[in-house]
């Protein structure tokens, strides 16, 4: 996971999942996903897709591009959904990989400061504090 996220940034020269998703030729839209899912990555007829509900403040729409940036690299194949019951509550191991490589993406290149909470540290870098259990 670190080596796919070092290779992105060196690449790219960016941790911005909307940049990088751009580069990548996966076409990211917004739109009323309903109250209870947050995001979904797809591919279809080879083409890939990041799909973000609209509704969501602009913290949570880059945490969401970035965890469904994590599927594209970490997934191939599997087309995945934020559902916040399955994703944010009880979390299966594709979702914590996701989780865990977005907050890694967003976090690149920096690290809590001496004295400085998880949430703190989360909160300085505009991932939602509620991803603070995935940080490790």
């Amino acid at each position: 996971m670190d080596k796919v996220i070092r290779h992105l940034i060196r690449k790219y020269k960016t941790n911005c999942p909307f940049e990088l998703a751009s580069y990548l030729n996966i076409t990211v839209w917004f739109r009323d996903l309903g109250s209870g899912t947050r995001g979904l990555y797809m591919r279809k007829l080879r083409r890939r897709y990041i799909v973000i509900h609209e509704e969501l403040n602009e913290q949570w729409q880059r945490f969401i591009c970035a965890h469904e940036l994590a599927h594209d690299r970490l997934h191939p194949g599997l087309s995945r959904f934020w559902l916040d019951e399955q994703s944010f509550r009880n979390a299966g191991k594709f979702e914590r990989q996701a989780n865990k490589f977005a907050i890694r993406l967003l976090t690149a290149g920096d690290s809590p400061q001496r004295g400085e909470t998880i949430v703190d540290f989360l909160i300085r870098k505009d991932v939602p504090e509620e991803m603070s259990k995935f940080f490790m």
